[in-house]
């Protein structure tokens, strides 16, 4: 007999290979039949339901605090990254594109998902990968576009944040996007968030835990002024986003009343 936990973890994983596999097509379908001007908010409302859709499975629930910034200009989103759900938590707060880690676009139907909504991908050990992936973040932000980032550039257990890449942040700086900084903190004990295990085990674990919350911080947007220097406005907003990692801690491990 399969226990609870892994009765719980078989289920999650067959609910998200079935959502995701039938929200693809529906959604491609309806990007296909849309005029080039609606096909951006088409890809958004897609994406929110799949990440709330994929959030419910997963039991994760979402605490926010602060407001998300207008959508008249692009903006640069940057986060502490401390699990998988952080991609799902983001996505459905900001919209917008993800930057994602080179090899997932390879993966079994996440990668050709993800491919389709256009995530932008970047292998952290190729220069040329690097270079090419701050052009398409300026290019997206220049068109108005919110990018999400894991600038600490993988996954990390623990509220510090570790130190920023500042190649977004170069990126921003040549067009001009304001940098919105976010701190995430899951609740202590929860089997969401990351604990120094490899990626596979995380997501396995992850789908067996008991369901938890996340706290997710927004911050005042960060102006960026054109000339200034890629590795101040990095170091400024790693410092906002710890501050908002240590608000997210005590909103989401706050007595229930």
């Amino acid at each position: 007999m399969i226990a609870p936990r892994g009765l719980r973890r078989a289920t999650r994983i067959a609910g998200f290979g079935a959502v995701t596999a039938a929200m693809l097509p529906g959604f491609l379908a309806h990007e296909a039949l849309s005029g080039r001007g609606e096909r951006e908010a088409v890809r958004e409302r897609w994406v929110g339901a799949w990440c709330s859709t994929l959030l419910a499975i997963f039991g994760v629930a979402v605490v926010a605090r602060g407001a998300r910034p207008d959508r008249e200009r692009g903006h640069l989103v940057v986060a502490n990254h401390r699990s998988t759900a952080d991609i799902l938590v983001l996505l459905r707060a900001f919209g917008g594109l993800m930057v994602s880690r080179a090899d997932l676009a390879h993966w079994p139907l996440v990668g050709v998902a993800a491919r389709s909504v256009g995530t932008l991908f970047v292998d952290r050990s190729d220069k040329a990968s690097g270079a090419a992936a701050v052009r398409a973040i300026r290019t997206q932000l220049a068109r108005g576009s919110t990018v999400i980032v894991f600038p600490e550039g993988t996954t990390f257990p623990g509220d510090e944040v570790r130190r920023f890449h500042a190649g977004a942040f170069a990126a921003a700086l040549h067009s001009g996007a304001d940098v919105v900084p976010v701190g995430l903190a899951y609740e202590t004990g929860s089997g969401a968030q990351f604990v120094n295990e490899s990626f596979p085990a995380h997501l396995k674990r992850m789908a067996g835990a008991d369901p938890s919350r996340v706290a997710v911080c927004v911050g005042a947007p960060i102006p960026v002024t054109r000339g200034g220097r890629a590795a101040s406005l990095r170091d400024a907003a790693q410092a906002e986003v710890q501050r908002l990692v240590h608000d997210a801690r005590r909103v989401v491990d706050a007595p229930s009343s």
